[in-house]
């Protein structure tokens, strides 16, 4: 199993260790809802994950999606998808091994900060 969970430690979860699809968003909401300049995702089958311990505070973000954090410290951890109500969203720096999941992609290019953009140049 792979576990994870918020700084404070109120919220954990777990899912069952596998490939899974990753990426770098640069969209404006996961920029200002994290305090970053991208947020590292990861997609888990809604089957394989779990809350083990806690339950997350929801906010409700868009028309198209809802976005769940830690009611105590803030981290945010979980994005559900309208459009794919399939996967569990997970961020992957709240892992507790977040090395063994690595970005593959990058999405919302288009909105990524100038100073990203020419780090990566």
């Amino acid at each position: 199993m792979v576990e994870g969970g918020c700084f404070c430690g109120e919220i954990r979860y777990s899912f069952n260790r596998g490939k899974y699809y990753t990426s770098d968003c640069h969209c404006s909401m996961c920029r200002r809802i994290s305090g970053a300049a991208f947020v590292s995702w990861m997609a888990i089958p809604n089957n394989d994950f779990e809350y083990t311990k806690g339950k997350p505070k929801e906010l409700i973000s868009s028309s198209f999606g809802k976005r769940y954090f830690c009611g105590d410290c803030g981290t945010p951890l979980v994005c559900l998808l309208d459009e794919d109500q399939k996967n569990t969203y997970i961020t992957i720096c709240t892992l507790d091994q977040p090395n063994q999941y690595v970005p593959k992609t990058s999405i919302f290019n288009e909105d990524m900060l100038a100073w990203i953009r020419s780090k990566n140049a």
